[in-house]
C-alpha cells in the first residue's frame, strides 16, 4: 500500500500532491490494478491533513479513470501506468541508479541531478506551446 508524504513548502496544493504520488507509484509499477488506496481516515492520520483533501484527491483520479470508489470497501486501483522499462529491476532503470550515483560521486546533491535531469528532459520532450500563446502570436 502506498504511504503518502506531504511537502508543505513546494507551494503544490496538498490534494495534487496525492495524486502525484499515485500517478508516480502507478508508472513504477509499485500500485497495479486492484490494489486499494488507503481510507481518507488512514491518510489523515498518517500525515494530519483534512479528510476533504484526501478525497479531492481520490475525486481526481477517478475522473482521470485510474481509480474506483466501492462503497463500503475502499478505492481501487483500475488502471496502470507502468511500462517495462520503469519497473524495479529493469536494466533502464539500473543505469539510472548507476548514472545517479557517479554523480553523488562527482560532488553533486540531489537538487543538482534533479536540475540536470529536467534539463535533459526538457531538451529531448519540448513543452507544447499553449493555446494562449499561440493567439498571442496571432495578434500580433
Amino acid at each position: 500500500m502506498i504511504a503518502f508524504r506531504v511537502d508543505r513548502r513546494s507551494g503544490v496544493a496538498t490534494y495534487l500532491q496525492l495524486v502525484h504520488q499515485v500517478k508516480q507509484a502507478l508508472r513504477l509499477g509499485f500500485l497495479e490494478p486492484g490494489d486499494r488506496l488507503p481510507t481518507a481516515r488512514e491518510v489523515v492520520l498518517a500525515i494530519a491533513i483534512n479528510p476533504n483533501t484526501v478525497l479531492r484527491a481520490y475525486r481526481e483520479l477517478e475522473r482521470e479513470g485510474l481509480v474506483e470508489p466501492r462503497p463500503g470497501r475502499g478505492t481501487f486501483v483500475t488502471a496502470s501506468l507502468s511500462r517495462p522499462a520503469a519497473t524495479a529491476g529493469s536494466p533502464l532503470r539500473g543505469l539510472l541508479a548507476a548514472w545517479i550515483e557517479q554523480a553523488r560521486t562527482a560532488g553533486l546533491e540531489r537538487a543538482d541531478i534533479a536540475a540536470l535531469v529536467a534539463a535533459a528532459l526538457d531538451e529531448r520532450y519540448p513543452t507544447p506551446p499553449s493555446p494562449q500563446a499561440d493567439r498571442l502570436e496571432e495578434d500580433t
